[in-house]
């Protein structure tokens, strides 16, 4: 069944589709320590983006000759399961794939200490299993969770979140109708301890000054995820100092 055509995104009071506000972020729902099998794990839903994340190293590096002598070698695997939109999409890695796997890996080099590891490889698979815009900007902010969830030394947890322009107005967290019928997208993805931004890209048109509101309401809205990661970490970890406290008890 085919999405309806939205016609009017924005009402005449600012709010959108959706019945959010312009500045407003989509529901966000965070999970740390999903997967047995991982090193680090988590899980994001948010709006319909269901996303996990998986963390697998420091180890030994397969092939061999790709070993580093004074760091370990990050690597990111971005990938879209064929039931994650409308139409089934190929299980093969697309060209979009492959580029958003690098922007991410991108992304985390300046977080990660990875000259803490030589000769070994940290691993993050991002899947997507369903989604609805802002994908790339989802799955970093849950990678990020699955590095820290692993135990792997981090500057800071990295944070992402997209600003647009639709229908004339900036907007924050752009979704899937909005990506695709508004004038323009800005995924950006931030370290807000150290106020520094490791991911900016744009897709469309905006002028200079709609450029630099765009990057100052998407950073907003990495400082609000940046809050939700936190409390995602800590709830684990309760959840695991309590488990721990149990079974002394026991």
């Amino acid at each position: 069944m085919s999405k309806k055509k939205v016609k009017k995104l924005i009402n005449g009071k600012g709010i959108r589709y959706d019945g959010r506000k312009l500045n407003e972020l989509r529901p966000i729902k965070l999970e740390v320590g999903v997967l047995d099998n991982a090193d680090g794990s988590a899980y994001i839903e948010q709006g319909k983006n269901k996303i996990l994340a998986a963390v697998y190293g420091p180890k030994e590096v397969h092939p061999k000759h790709l070993a580093m002598p004074d760091r370990s070698l990050l690597r990111c695997r971005y990938h879209m399961a064929p039931f994650s939109v409308e139409e089934r999409k190929s299980p093969a890695p697309s060209r979009r794939e492959k580029e958003l796997s690098k922007v991410i890996r991108e992304a985390f080099e300046p977080s990660v200490f990875t000259e803490y590891y030589p000769r070994t490889s940290i691993d993050i698979v991002i899947e997507v299993l369903q989604a609805d815009g802002g994908t790339r900007c989802a799955g970093i902010t849950a990678a990020s969770l699955a590095l820290a969830d692993a135990g792997i030394p981090m500057r800071d947890l990295v944070s992402a979140c997209a600003a647009g322009k639709v229908e004339g107005h900036l907007v924050l967290d752009v979704a899937d109708l909005e990506d695709k019928q508004g004038e323009a997208d800005v995924p950006v993805a931030y370290m807000p301890n150290l106020n520094a931004i490791t991911l900016l890209q744009m897709d469309g048109m905006l002028t200079s000054e709609e450029f630099e509101q765009a990057i100052n309401l998407a950073v907003e809205g990495c400082k609000q995820i940046y809050q939700l990661q936190k409390e995602a970490l800590k709830a684990k970890y309760v959840e695991v100092k309590e488990a721990k406290k149990e079974d002394a008890e026991q």
